[in-house]
């Protein structure tokens, strides 16, 4: 984590928000909180994992939870957006942390059935247990006194879900990219570009101001340094995917043609058979080490 920048509170009912950048997998990690009562939430945190060795570190995510004790902020929730195939979630230790509470989709638990299949592991996984509340679309919350609505927002996995916080912030994860690089990959088990799209459209069906806060970026041909805040207006008109009215076929056909070219992630096999636990690790073993199952040629 070597970049973080900060989105001030527009006025009444529009929270303070800072991201965080994770050089490795060129994910941004949020701290949002209520300017009045100093409540805070952590959103898609990364617990760092590297996948040559399989070793984690928690540096980086302790390093936020300092970050908002400096700044005299009180996490009340940790929450995600889906069970990311990218990072290693950093949920399961910032709940033991500080003993606050974690959140996610509900959907999770349909995600996690599709998995048990891809791993061979039918008893594994429970989001009921790991996670302490499983938003439904519609489900509503407080981050102090600022409201939050969860929104579903399928395509790139099929539960995602965003945080719309206050009246002017939405976290819009692996949905919209930054206008100048398009849209997410829809091309993951239980993903789709034609569910992508109508997620799109959901969020663009927000308020023109609303500050969109996206889940990744690594730069363009054009621009090195990494920025993740953009507006619904400024989507709707120059997104280089979506952008200006494209039809939803025109969209499903330049999606679906262009995550044919693109590789899994190379932490995917890894992170999520610990993510649909919250980003636990698997348990400890005879010999005192423990052990992933990667399942091969599936992909």
């Amino acid at each position: 984590m070597t970049l973080s920048r900060s989105s001030p509170s527009r006025g009444p009912n529009s929270p303070d928000v800072t991201g965080f950048y994770d050089d490795d997998t060129g994910s941004i990690q949020y701290l949002v909180s209520d300017p009045d009562t100093r409540k805070a939430a952590l959103i898609d945190i990364v617990l760092t994992f590297d996948p040559q060795s399989a070793s984690t570190d928690t540096e980086s995510a302790a390093a936020i939870v300092a970050f908002a004790e400096h700044e005299g902020l009180d996490i009340e929730w940790i929450l995600d957006t889906h069970p990311h195939a990218d990072h290693l979630m950093a949920s399961s230790f910032l709940k033991d942390r500080l003993n606050k509470p974690n959140a996610i989709g509900a959907k999770v638990k349909d995600i996690a059935e599709l998995w048990r299949g891809y791993y061979n592991m039918p008893d594994a996984f429970d989001p009921e247990h790991d996670f302490d509340h499983l938003f439904e679309d519609g489900d509503s919350f407080t981050i102090g006194k600022l409201p939050v609505k969860v929104m579903l927002s399928p395509g790139h996995t099929l539960g995602s879900i965003t945080y719309i916080v206050g009246d002017d912030a939405a976290f819009v994860h692996d949905t919209f990219m930054q206008p100048d690089a398009g849209t997410s990959r829809a091309d993951f088990p239980g993903g789709t570009a034609e569910d992508l799209y109508n997620s799109l459209q959901d969020i663009l069906a927000l308020p023109d101001e609303t500050r969109l806060f996206i889940g990744h970026d690594y730069g363009t041909e054009y621009r090195e340094t990494p920025v993740w805040e953009s507006t619904v207006a400024e989507q709707r008109r120059h997104n280089i995917h979506i952008g200006g009215g494209t039809s939803k076929s025109d969209y499903v056909q330049l999606r679906e043609e262009r995550d044919k070219t693109l590789s899994l992630p190379d932490r995917m096999l890894h992170v999520l058979q610990m993510n649909l636990r919250a980003g636990q690790l698997p348990s400890t073993e005879g010999d005192g080490n423990r052990y992933l199952k990667i399942p091969m040629n599936r992909f």
